[in-house]
This record gives structure tokens, sequence and C-alpha cells, in this order.
């Protein structure tokens, strides 16, 4: 009898049991923190310990301890066998990878916490520019930072005692970043996915994969993501906005990697819709100089005949050495405006040019560019869209002894030309050189006497 009492005692337990666990709607089941310690202190800083690095890897023999805030997770799968920490929660000024061989590590590094680390016995190296600590392992003899074993990562990582800090991206551009922000948290605006990625997923299954971010002004950052994400197979979100992340590096190249999808705010429209790169045919070449007496003082010329300035993005000046069918040289005329009914002169020799004609150029560009002809090149104006808006000489003919030569001379464009012409036409020009061959003028041209940039 009290046998079966027993039984049933041992059923209704169970069933209590069964009940309790029923009511429970999610298997992730928050884990007690572990212990902390207000008795360690920092002796020093991430900052110092990373200069103690020298082109090969050390193992620290010295009781030191260093402190930093947790920035990553390993919560959604993007993040694996590391930890990144920084030296503040706010306008962090160094940052530090920890290599531990941990599984679910956000359990016990909650982001925005405080750790400690005994250094002593550790192992500091870089890796494509990234400074890691952590354990050794040896690839082909070569000794490199690993990850710490789970057994002895509780004998070098601790747990501050202060509560959780009100952790801070820090906002940046693509052109702010230096190595000083690896492994610190960042906050980049005004970004979206390339127009050509839309449509694919975060990451290939299985595979790290390098998606690419750009920004309004066009300049590109990579987005590193797991193939064992849990968003690995979610779609790249489609507008523009903000997007957080932990910076890393891979040799030259920085990279971002999120946390989860929850960095990625992209909720406005994309800045690509935006135009911002024009054509013309008012914009054209006005001026070819080869002074015969001094080549330092040589300049291209365009103009433009519309009322209204142009942002010159996108826009360049090809040069085809002699009878070259292929391009010799080009100038890149973007982060230039051209103002309306106004000259844009472009100089080999920005100080040579200056102390002849008085003036600065509006440009100035290297030796042996399209502004640097001897007179028997060919030139092309090309617009962002790949056009041929405007041409002088004919492309694959050396110029010398025929219309288009300006050898020791100049070719100007007449006065009654307004709008650039893609086919070389002769009559639109008047041309001096050395020779006077196919209707032009044999009368060298001196600097600065003959000349006159800037002028129309």
């Amino acid at each position: 009898m009290n046998f079966r009492i027993n039984i049933n005692g041992c059923l209704a337990s169970l069933l209590g049991l069964y009940l309790l666990m029923a009511c429970v709607k999610d298997a992730n089941f928050e884990t007690p923190k572990s212990d902390c310690t207000s008795e360690l202190s920092a002796n020093l800083s991430i900052g110092d310990l990373k200069a103690l690095y020298v082109d090969e890897l050390i193992q620290i023999q010295e009781d030191w301890v260093i402190e930093g805030y947790v920035v990553s997770s390993d919560l959604a799968g993007n993040f694996f066998g590391t930890l990144h920490i920084q030296d503040n929660l706010v306008n962090p000024t160094q940052g530090l990878q920890l290599e531990i061989d941990i599984r679910d590590s956000h359990l016990f590094y909650e982001v925005g916490s405080k750790i400690l680390i005994k250094t002593k016995g550790l192992y500091l190296g870089m890796s494509k520019g990234v400074f890691k600590l952590g354990g050794v392992f040896s690839a082909f003899g070569n000794p490199a930072v690993g990850r710490l074993p789970a057994a002895i990562v509780g004998e070098h990582l601790f747990s501050s005692c202060d509560p959780l800090g009100g952790l801070q991206p820090k906002k940046v551009g693509i052109n702010d970043l230096e190595d000083s922000m690896i492994s610190t948290l960042v906050q980049f605006e005004n970004m979206e996915i390339l127009l050509a990625e839309l449509g694919q997923t975060f990451a290939k299954k299985e595979e790290e994969t390098i998606r690419t971010l750009i920004n309004c002004e066009d300049l590109e950052l990579e987005l590193l993501n797991s193939g064992y994400a849990d968003f690995q197979a979610k779609l790249l979100p489609e507008g523009n906005g903000t997007i957080t992340g932990v910076l890393i590096k891979d040799n030259k190249d920085y990279q971002l990697v999120i946390r989860d999808t929850l960095d990625i705010a992209f909720t406005d429209i994309r800045c690509e819709d935006l135009v911002d790169e024009f054509t013309s045919t008012k914009i054209f070449i006005s001026e070819l100089a080869d002074p015969d007496n001094n080549v330092g003082a040589r300049f291209v010329e365009l103009y433009n005949s519309d009322s209204e300035p142009l942002d010159l993005k996108g826009w360049t000046l090809r040069r085809y050495t002699n009878d070259n069918t292929e391009i010799s040289s080009t100038i890149d005329l973007s982060g230039f405006v051209i103002e309306g009914n106004s000259t844009f002169v472009i100089s080999p020799n920005a100080s040579e040019f200056e102390n002849v004609y008085g003036f600065p150029p509006s440009h100035s560009v290297s030796i042996n560019s399209p502004a640097d002809s001897n007179g028997d090149d060919n030139l092309e104006l090309v617009d962002p869209f790949g056009t041929v808006i405007d041409i002088f000489g004919v492309i694959g003919e050396d110029g010398s002894g025929t219309n288009h030569e300006f050898e020791d001379g100049r070719a100007i464009r007449n006065g009654d030309v307004s709008e650039a012409n893609p086919i070389y036409t002769p009559s639109e020009w008047t041309i001096y050189n050395d020779t006077g061959e196919a209707g032009t003028i044999n009368e060298p041209q001196n600097a600065p006497d003959n000349f006159n940039p800037g002028i129309r």
C-alpha cells in the first residue's frame, strides 16, 4: 500500500514538473550571472599593453591587469570564439580582441559589462592588422595567438561587480577610420547596401561572406557576416540609415561586424536615388598650351559656356600619346565645380604656372598627364557616364605634321564655338606650331606673352 502511494506521489510530482515546464514559452532560460569581483583593479591600460608588441608574438610574464568593456556578442552567432573590449564606455581610445574557447560567451560577458583580465601567461600578437590576446597555437611551426582553453578562462577573465554602464557607439565616417578604433563599437550614418547586392542574403550558408556598405559620397566599407549567424538567410535591408558594429580589419581593409540585425536601422530613402552626376555639351576644351620657351608652363583649359555651374564629379580628361589607341593617362575631375561662363585651367606644374602667369591654376596634376602634352597627342573629355563629350585630335594618329599639331605652340578654340564636339573639326580651332603643316600657323608661341589662360 505504501509502495502504491509512493508511486502515485512520484507521478504527481512528475506531472507537476511537466505542467511547470509547459508554462515556459522560451527554452532560452536566463543563466545566473557568474561571480563578480571588486578586488581586482587595472594597473595597465589596453593601449600600453598593445605598445608592448613589436613585430612578433610575445608571452606576457608580468602581473598586469587590464580592464575593458565588452562590445561584442555571440548571441546571434555572428561572433565565434572572440570577445572584443574597449577602454571606455563612451569615446573609446583603444580596443582589443580576446580569443577564448567559450560558446555562448554572452551569458557570462554581457555587452556593456566591465571585465578585468590578468595578462600573465597570455600571448599578445597581431593578425592582419588586429591586436589579439589569448592562448597560443602553432600553424606550420609558426606560433600565433589562439583561443584560450575554456578550462583556464576563469583564471584570467573576471567580471567586475560594477553595474552595466551606458555603452554608446562612437559615430564615425568612413574617411575617419583609424587603427585605434579596431575592436571598438562604432556607428555610421547615411549608409546602405550596394545596389548590386540587394536581394542577396547576409551570407552564404556556412561560409563567411563580405557584403558592401556604401554611403552617399560613394565611399565603401566591407560588412563581414558569418555563414552560421542566425540571420544568415535573411535578405539584406533595402533602405538607408545607421549601422552599428564592431570595427575590425583585414590587412588594409576595414570591416564592420554587427552583433545582430538590430544593429541596422535602414529606414530612410536610399541616397543613390539622388542624382549627383551630370552631363553637358556646354563643357569643352578651349585651349591647349605647349610654350616654345618653357615646358613647365604647359596647360589645358576647359570652358563652360552655360550660365549655370556644373559639378565635375565623374568627369575625366584622357590623353592618347602620339598614335596610341589606348589611353595613356587620365585626369579625374571629381571634386571640382566649373562655374557658369568660366574657364577651368589644369597645370602639370602649379608652381611654374603661377610663376609665369601670375595666378594659380584651377587644378594641379602630375607630369605626363593630359595637361602635359608636347603638341602631338590627342585628348578626350568624357562625362560621368562614359560618353565622349569633346575631343581634340584624331585617336590613333600622331599629331606631328597634321592639322592637330600644336608643338611649341598652342591650340585655341575659336570664339564662336559654344558647344562641345565629339568629332574633331579643324575649322573650330586656330593652331600655332613650329611647322605650319595642314592649315596650321607656323609661329611658335612663348609664355606668357602669347597665352591667356583663364580668359575666353
